[in-house]
């Protein structure tokens, strides 16, 4: 008898199918996936410290200067300095960026839809939060230790 699917398995492969079909429809735009995710935040988080975007999107603050950088130079983003410590930036979008913004965002309506063909809106509902529950389980587990040492064996 065939052993049924893994749900961790499932949930990484819809994950990276949704990163994938996205990525498809947005190459055009030339911009990577980690420059959409940058431009995604800030659309949301406008006069944010640097480093505090790094720490939201999880990548080490050098990376996202790497990012940054590409993306100033496009005229996508500004670096604005902070009138409270002159050693930190601001970020911003530029007016040129905005209209990605609704590019990015219908890319994402239209990728939601064909994902979730076929489902209710109660169904849709209904996972969404079940997703909820379990992030919300695994940011609690992740604060406590994983490994249980009276049960390891050396």
């Amino acid at each position: 008898m065939p052993s049924s699917p893994n749900i961790s398995f499932v949930l990484h492969d819809v994950a990276r199918l949704l990163r994938k079909r996205f990525e498809q429809r947005s190459c055009a735009f030339g911009l990577t996936r980690a420059q959409w995710q940058v431009l995604a935040y800030l659309s949301v988080h406008e006069g944010i410290h640097q480093n505090k975007l790094a720490d939201l999107i999880e990548i080490m603050p050098i990376t996202l200067a790497r990012l940054l950088d590409k993306m100033e130079a496009r005229g996508f983003v500004e670096r604005r300095p902070d009138p409270a410590d002159r050693r930190a930036w601001l970020l911003y979008l530029t007016p040129q960026a905005h209209p990605l913004i609704e590019v990015m965002r219908s890319n994402g309506r239209k990728t939601r839809d064909e994902a979730f063909a076929g489902l209710s809106a109660d169904a849709q509902q209904q996972l969404l939060q079940a997703l909820c529950l379990i992030k919300s389980n695994l940011l609690e587990a992740c604060t406590q230790p994983a490994v249980d040492r009276e049960k390891v064996h050396v």
